[in-house]
């Protein structure tokens, strides 16, 4: 065996060892568990039931447990005409969509965690009025599925931190 080949395995096996004390984020800290006993309350309107939606996917919501959390949401909602052409019409739009969250006890009330996610993505506009209304529902759809993911991500890091087990 070479010295190269003979270093290769001594850094491979270090590299190996490091990972032992690797836990999976869903692991045996209760975090999907947390997570599905969270309520989400959405503002009215089409991007409020979207996010609605996806964070109950997200978190598995189980309506057959007891509610540990409620998250109360608020959104905002910005769209900028990109791409402008000659006769001043636009061909691509950006959608920002900002999802304030704030994650109280249940019963008390209490704030347990409180963040702010911020997605912006970019559509094309279609001459055509249908298209162009079906594409800026899917961009809704795409940013409320996004911020859904990034708040699920903050929520079950804060929760497998121990964060969340002092209620």
């Amino acid at each position: 065996m070479t010295k190269a080949a003979l270093l290769a395995l001594t850094l491979s096996a270090a590299a190996l060892s490091a990972c032992a004390g690797f836990q999976p984020l869903y692991g045996e800290r209760g975090v999907g568990a947390n997570l599905a006993a969270i309520e989400v309350v959405a503002p009215e309107g089409r991007t409020g039931y979207l996010i609605r939606q996806h964070l109950d996917d997200a978190f598995a919501r189980n309506r057959g447990a007891p509610t540990a959390y409620v998250m109360d949401l608020s959104l905002g909602e910005a769209r900028y005409p990109r791409g402008v052409r000659i006769d001043n019409v636009a061909t691509r739009y950006e959608y920002v969509l900002t999802a304030d969250y704030v994650l109280r006890t249940q019963p008390a009330g209490a704030v347990a965690k409180q963040g702010r996610v911020r997605v912006e993505l970019t559509y094309d506009s279609a001459d055509q009025p249908y298209a162009s209304i079906a594409a800026q529902q899917d961009a809704q759809d795409r940013a409320a599925a996004e911020a859904a993911r990034r708040i699920q991500l903050e929520l079950a890091v804060w929760l497998a931190n121990g964060a969340g087990s002092g209620r």
